[in-house]
This record gives C-alpha cells, sequence and structure tokens, in this order.
C-alpha cells in the first residue's frame, strides 16, 4: 500500500494535519506523520475574533509523531504533504525537512501544501518558476523564492497542489487525491 509523508511540528494548525491525515487514510493510503522527534506533538487552531487585526491562536488536540525527521527516508513514500499553522517558521531550518522536500520535488512525486507550508517549500528553494497559493500573507516568500502567487482556493502546477487554508480543504483534497490516484493509486484487493 503506498505512503504518504505528512511533516509537521509543535503549533501546527490542527486541521490542517487531521483533514489529509483522515481523508487519506480514507483514500487507502498508509499516512506516518514525521516531526523533529518522535513525540506528542501539540497542534493549534487558528480562528478569527471579531476586532483582530489577524487570526487568533488556541491551543488544539494533540498526536503522535510516527518518524523523527533525521529517519525519514524520503524514497519510502509516494506523496508529501506539508501543513500550515506555526509550525513551517522553525520547521524550514531543518536540514533533515529541506532534504526531504527537495527528495519529492527531484522525483517529481505529489506534493501538497496549504497555509504556512509555503515557507518550508521556499527555504528547500522549490518555487522557483513554480505557481502556488498559500496563506495570503505568505505571498512575499513566495514571490523572493522565485514562485508566482495566486489568490486562489487550491492551486495545481505539476506534482504541485495548494491551498490557502483550512477553508480550502474539500478543494485541495479532492485535487491532491486525483494526482495520488494518477502516479500511487491504491490497490484493491
Amino acid at each position: 500500500m503506498p505512503k504518504v509523508l505528512i511533516l509537521t511540528g509543535d503549533a501546527a494548525e490542527d486541521l490542517e494535519v487531521f483533514y489529509p491525515y483522515q481523508r487519506l487514510r480514507e483514500e487507502g493510503y498508509d499516512v506516518d506523520i514525521a516531526a523533529p522527534a518522535v513525540k506528542t506533538l501539540q497542534f493549534v487552531v487558528h480562528d478569527f475574533t471579531p476586532g483582530f487585526d489577524t487570526y487568533t491562536e488556541k491551543p488544539g488536540r494533540t498526536w503522535p509523531a510516527d518518524v523523527a525527521f533525521a529517519d525519514v527516508d524520503p524514497a519510502d513514500y509516494a506523496a508529501l504533504v506539508v501543513p500550515g499553522g506555526r509550525a513551517p517558521e522553525y520547521l524550514r531550518l531543518d536540514a533533515d525537512v529541506l532534504r526531504i522536500v527537495r527528495h519529492f520535488f527531484d522525483t517529481g512525486k505529489p506534493v501538497a501544501h496549504i497555509c504556512h507550508g509555503a515557507l518550508v517549500l521556499t527555504a528547500a528553494g522549490v518555487l522557483r518558476g513554480r505557481r502556488t497559493t498559500a496563506y495570503p500573507a505568505c505571498a512575499p516568500d513566495v514571490q523572493q523564492a522565485g514562485g508566482t502567487f495566486t489568490d486562489a482556493e487550491t492551486v495545481v502546477d505539476g506534482n504541485l497542489v495548494s491551498a490557502r487554508a483550512w477553508p480550502d480543504h474539500p478543494a485541495w483534497m479532492r485535487a491532491f487525491v486525483e494526482l495520488l490516484r494518477a502516479n500511487a493509486p491504491v490497490k484493491q484487493a
């Protein structure tokens, strides 16, 4: 059964981890969550509160990581998902994260990112000449990395499927699952 890797860490957006995790498992894929260390991760919930100029953050659910970044062999995985939240701010500094991301782009395997997950891809240097979306505050980062930012529900550019934030989940996962089915189908028993 093909495996999908989710790269995340503490302070990742709760919904942006769990929605693809459950949707991909429902589709028949094995899904591993990779983090800086094998431990219980603390996710967060970002929402909008009247009167605030930006989103607010509240504690979300916890979930165990399956594998540490240093122990990931990306060749074992058919696809990659990079959720948003605050986790990408520090994950982009991890050499193993960058190694993993570059493998998926070098091999043309499907990659999905959402929200601030774009920060990991900009640090890996894989967005040059690519079209993507992300949380709108990440537009300058995408452009500085040589990518074209498109403010849309979801954007598909070759092996890359992106979305702005959790309200875009249905379109994002619909496009990603379609790409997965074409590139790494689950064999039916």
